[in-house]
C-alpha cells in the first residue's frame, strides 16, 4: 500500500505541474489579448502561441512522467530481480538503498529478510551436517522409512544392510511394490508398528546373523499420523554366539558331571549299606567309583586349562624343539597301549633336521597326547595308526613344521567336522559312557593350543575310512 501511495503522489504532482504550465502559458495570453487591439493577424499570433504552449505544456508532461515512472519501476525491478536470485538460493544478495521514503524503506525491509533468512539456512545447513556426521559415526544400521514404506534416509552401515539384504532371494507373495521397499526381515515389524504406533524392540534372525532392532513411530505435525518409522539395527551375532554357548557350556557341564556324581553317590551308598557281600563285589565297586572319579577329574583339569587358553592365561615356556624326539616320546608313549589293543603304530616322513626354534614341548606333547588318544578310542583291532612330521612352505614362503596324526578308524560324518573343535561336541551322539569315553574338551585344548604356537589345524576324513589331522606351526626365526 505505502507503493502505491507513492505513486499516486508522483502522479498528482505531475498533473499539478502540467495544470500550473498550462494556466501560465493562457494567462499570458489573456494578458497580451488584453493589451492590444485585436485584429486578424494578432488572431493568427495568438493561434499560433496556443500551438507552441499546448506542444511545450504536452513535451514538459511526457518528459516529467516518464521521469517519475522511471524513479518509481526501477527499484521494483532490481527487488524483482532480487527476490528471484533469493529464490534460486543466492542469500548474500542485497538491495542499494538510494532513498529515504517508502521504496527506500521496503529496500531495506528486504535486505533484513534476506539476511535473517541466510542465517537461518545457515543453521539448518549445520544442523543438517551434524546429524550427517553423527549417523555416519554411528556403527549400527539406520533405516528411515516413509508412511508408505519407502526408505527415506540412511547411514552407510544402513545403506550395506539394505545392499546385502536385497540381493538375497526372499521367498514374496505379497505382491505390493509398496511394501516390497521394506527388507523382508522387516515387514512384519514395520506393519505392527504402523498399526499400532507403539516403539517395538526385538531380535530377527537373518541366515546365519542375529539383528537387534528398535523401530519407533515417526511423529508428523506433532502426532503420529503415518509419518513412518525410524529402525536402529544393531549385529548381535557374536553377543548371541557367546550367549549359546554359555548355555550350552553350563548344559554340557552339568551333563557331564551328574551322571558320574549319581554313580559315586549310589556306588558309596551300596558300600555303606553292605549290599556288595564278597569282597569281589566291593572290589568291583570300589573300581567304579575310582574310574567315575578320574573321570571327573580329568573333566575338572580340561575345564582350567581350556578356560586359561582362551583368557590368554596359559604359561608358555619357548624354546627349542627338536620334533623328531618329540614324536619318539609320543611314540613310545603309546606303543604298548596300541600293541595291547592290536593296533599297530607307525612313524613316517622322519627327517634330519626338524626343528622349531620357538615352542613349548610339553604343550606340543599334550596336543599329540589329545589326538593319540582320540585316535585310538576310535580304531578297532587290526588297523594302523600313523604318526609323523615334514617341512612344508606356505603360500608367502614361510617355513612350517607340518605333523599329522592318521588313523583307520570309524571316521568323523562331513556334517560333524566344521564342529568337532567346539567344546563338549561329540560326534557319538550317544554319548556312551565306557572306559574310553573322553570330556569332549580334547579337540577344543588342541586347536587352542597350536593357535598359541601361531599355528593352524586342519582335519579331513571320511567316514568309515579314517580320520586325517595336521598341525602347520611356523618354524620361526
Amino acid at each position: 500500500m505505502a507503493i502505491w501511495r507513492t505513486v499516486v503522489g508522483k502522479l498528482w504532482l505531475t498533473i499539478i505541474l502540467l495544470v500550473a504550465v498550462v494556466i501560465s502559458t493562457v494567462g499570458l495570453f489573456l494578458l497580451k489579448i488584453v493589451d492590444v487591439t485585436v485584429s486578424a493577424d494578432s488572431l493568427a499570433e495568438i493561434k499560433h502561441l496556443f500551438i507552441y504552449s499546448g506542444a511545450v505544456g504536452f513535451l514538459l508532461t511526457t518528459f516529467f512522467a516518464f521521469f517519475l515512472l522511471t524513479k518509481i519501476t526501477q527499484p521494483l525491478r532490481e527487488m524483482k530481480q532480487a527476490a528471484n536470485r533469493v529464490a534460486q538460493g543466492e542469500y548474500s544478495t542485497r538491495l542499494v538503498v538510494r532513498s529515504w521514503d517508502e521504496i527506500g524503506e521496503l529496500a531495506n525491509s528486504f535486505n533484513q529478510m534476506a539476511s535473517e533468512l541466510s542465517t537461518l539456512i545457515r543453521d539448518i545447513q549445520y544442523e543438517r551436517d551434524q546429524l550427517d556426521s553423527v549417523l555416519r559415526s554411528m556403527s549400527d544400521a539406520v533405516l528411515l522409512f516413509d508412511a508408505e514404506g519407502r526408505v527415506k534416509l540412511t547411514n552407510p552401515e544402513g545403506r550395506h544392510l539394505l545392499e546385502a539384504w536385497r540381493g538375497l532371494k526372499w521367498e514374496d507373495d505379497s505382491g505390493d511394490p509398496v511394501r516390497a521397499s521394506v527388507p523382508d526381515p522387516l515387514r512384519e515389524i514395520y506393519d505392527t508398528q504402523i498399526a499400532r504406533g507403539a516403539t517395538h524392540t526385538g531380535k530377527i534372525h537373518v541366515q546365519s546373523g542375529v539383528w537387534s532392532v528398535v523401530m519407533t513411530p515417526v511423529a508428523s505435525g506433532g502426532v503420529n499420523a503415518g509419518g513412518g518409522a525410524v529402525a536402529v539395527l544393531r549385529d548381535v551375532t557374536e553377543e548371541f554366539r557367546v550367549d549359546k554357548m554359555r548355555k550350552d557350556f553350563v548344559a554340557n557341564v552339568s551333563h557331564e558331571i551328574r551322571t558320574p556324581v549319581a554313580m559315586v553317590q549310589g556306588y558309596s551308598e551300596a558300600l555303606l549299606d553292605d549290599i556288595a557281600s564278597t569282597p569281589e563285589e566291593r572290589h568291583e565297586l570300589v573300581q567304579v567309583i575310582h574310574d567315575e572319579s578320574l573321570r571327573m577329574g580329568r573333566l575338572v583339569k580340561d575345564l582350567l586349562d581350556l578356560a586359561r587358553l582362551e583368557a590368554g592365561y596359559i604359561d608358555m615356556t619357548m624354546q627349542e624343539v627338536d620334533v623328531n624326539a618329540l614324536l619318539a616320546r609320543v611314540q613310545r608313549k603309546f606303543s604298548a597301549l596300541a600293541k595291547e589293543r592290536g593296533i599297530e603304530l607307525v612313524r613316517f616322513g622322519e627327517e634330519a633336521e626338524l626343528r622349531l626354534h620357538r615352542a613349548d614341548p610339553d604343550r606340543l606333547e599334550q596336543v599329540l597326547t589329545n589326538l593319540m588318544d582320540n585316535a585310538l578310542r576310535h580304531t578297532a583291532a587290526g588297523a594302523s595308526i600313523s604318526l609323523g612330521a615334514c617341512v612344508r612352505q606356505d603360500e608367502t614362503g614361510t617355513q612350517q613344521v607340518e605333523i599329522a596324526v592318521r588313523d583307520e578308524g570309524e571316521g568323523i560324518p562331513a556334517e560333524d567336522l566344521p564342529y568337532i573343535f567346539e567344546r563338549f561336541y561329540k560326534a557319538d551322539k550317544a554319548r556312551k559312557r565306557d572306559a574310553k569315553a573322553g570330556t569332549g574338551l580334547g579337540l577344543a585344548i588342541v586347536r587352542n593350543l597350536v593357535e598359541a604356537h601361531g599355528g593352524t589345524i586342519r582335519v579331513s576324513s571320511t567316514h568309515g575310512e579314517g580320520t586325517e589331522f595336521k598341525l602347520l606351526i611356523p618354524v620361526g626365526d
